[in-house]
Formats: structure tokens, C-alpha cells, sequence
């Protein structure tokens, strides 16, 4: 399935190009800094879950399609939104040990090359596998890039926004997963993601998180965002075991809605560094 927005394009070379890579599909967004306007937004979601030769193949034949994405630009940015990588305390944090955070809940191979990002202002270090064939395509593409984890973006615009005391949980969606974070006191309490099949496993391990937390599904305020909406059969099941679910408003970014989409819609993407 494929979804495009171009709105006047100009000049680009002081326009900022995100994308946004995970194994389920594809979005690259171009927008103008100064007035945060998307310019042109492009998605691709695939029916099954893929490999990165194979992304990188997709990635080439939507940049062949819009040639807006063969000019230069001021900022490129890449997001992984993958399930492989964890989280740990800045003090602790040893880059010659990336690999040993990861292998005890993720499959890793001997090759497979470790990133790592700072989440400013919190102490956190995510660690996470990028896709090299990507990243190498992006470097010989546009030059100098920078690229982070979904959960990297996540956790920074969260943070840096949330000022509630009291216990609240988000929940972003993607096609077959999501991620739950736990916040108390503007502090993180949990930050994991799931993959899941049906809506009676996403609520399973969403009330789970809220066991071992100790928290209560009838009072704690639960923010979704990213692909859910009210008639979506997640939400519905959502809302017969919690009662205080909203979706995220527009105060979480600066950038408009893409197309027909709303505030709560493409999270990462809209708030990439």
C-alpha cells in the first residue's frame, strides 16, 4: 500500500529529509525547517515483514519514482524502527560491550555492526543494529547523514514534554508491534516493544506491563499514538479493560499533519531530531 502527499516544492536544498525504515515498510518526509511544513511525504507499507536487501531495493524504486529525493539537502535523517536493541544507564555504558547488551534478548550475528545514541538530558543509552547496506546506499546518496533508533526519538520527545507526576503509559502502534513506555515522576519506568498478532495479544502484554508496574488499568492515563484509531479492532479492546485511553494531541510536534492524517499519526517521523 502506498501513500503520497507533494505540497509546492521549491527550492530544496534548505529542506530537511527524514526516513523512516523498519522491516513492515517505508516513509520518507521532506520539510522546510523554518516554517516546519511538509513538503512532500511518501509510505510504503508492506504486507509481510522483509529483509534489508530486500528494503534497500524498494528504497531505491521509490527515490527512482520522486525526483524530489535525488536533490540535495540541508538535513538527513534515518530512523531504524526495529526490534533489536536496549536500553542502558549512560554511567554504565561501555561501547567495547555494545554487543553483550544485546545478545541476551535479541538474535545477533557475529557481523552484525553495534550503533548507539545518546537520549540527552536522560542518562540513556539505546543500543540497537542498523542496516549497513542502508546506511552505506544513504551515505554514497547524499554524503553526511545521521541516523538513530525509533526508540531514541521516542524517548526524547516524551521526556522532554511529559511533566505529569503521577504513572502514565504510551502506547505507539505500528503494523504488527508496538512500544510501551512507563513514566512516573518525568522519569522512565519501562521502555520495551512487542510484536504481537492478534488484538488479544497486544492487551495481554499491555496489562502485563501494568501488573509487574503495580498500576491500576481503571485510573492510569494510557496516550496512543502511531497507526491506531477508534474503530480499529485494538483500540475497541483497549477500552473494555482501560479506562482512561486518549490519543496524543498536537503538542507533541511541530510539524502538520501529513495528508489525512491525524496529530497522533507518524510519531517518529514527525519528531526526528
Amino acid at each position: 500500500m502506498m501513500q503520497q502527499k507533494t505540497n509546492n516544492i521549491n527550492n530544496t536544498i534548505n529542506n530537511r529529509l527524514s526516513v523512516q525504515i523498519s522491516l513492515n515498510g517505508l516513509s520518507f518526509l521532506v520539510t522546510n525547517p523554518a516554517s516546519e511544513e511538509p513538503i512532500f511525504f511518501i509510505e510504503k507499507v508492506l504486507d509481510h515483514s522483509t529483509t534489508p536487501e530486500e528494503l534497500l531495493i524498494d528504497i531505491e524504486s521509490i527515490m527512482f519514482k520522486n525526483n524530489i529525493l535525488n536533490t540535495d539537502f540541508a538535513e538527513v535523517s534515518v530512523v531504524y524502527s526495529t526490534p533489536v536493541y536496549s536500553l542502558v544507564p549512560a554511567p554504565l555504558f561501555d561501547e567495547t560491550k555494545a554487543s553483550e547488551y544485546l545478545k541476551f534478548n535479541s538474535k545477533i550475528l557475529a557481523n552484525d555492526y553495534m550503533a548507539h545514541d545518546l537520549v540527552e538530558n536522560q542518562n540513556i543509552v539505546v543500543v540497537y543494529v542498523p542496516f549497513m547496506n542502508i546506511n552505506n546506499f544513504f551515505f554514497e546518496k547524499y554524503g553526511s547523514f545521521s541516523y538513530y533508533h525509533s526508540v531514541t526519538i521516542m524517548l526524547k520527545t516524551i521526556l522532554e514534554k511529559e511533566k505529569y507526576s503521577l504513572p502514565k503509559m504510551y502506547l505507539h502502534f505500528q503494523k504488527n508491534s508496538f512500544d510501551c513506555i512507563v513514566l512516573k515522576n518525568s522519569e522512565l519506568q519501562l521502555c520495551n516493544s512487542y510484536t504481537y498478532k492478534t488484538p488479544e495479544d497486544f492487551i495481554y502484554y499491555t496489562l502485563f506491563c501494568m501488573e509487574q508496574l503495580k498500576l491500576n488499568p481503571e485510573n492510569i492515563p494510557v496516550i496512543l499514538c502511531g497507526e491506531i484509531e477508534k474503530d480499529d479492532e485494538n483500540f475497541k479492546i483497549a477500552y473494555t479493560y482501560i479506562r482512561n485511553l486518549e490519543f496524543m494531541d498536537s503538542n507533541f510536534t511541530s510539524i502538520k499533519n501529513l495528508g489525512n492524517d491525524r496529530p497522533h499519526n507518524h510519531f517518529i517521523l514527525k519528531n526526528v531530531i
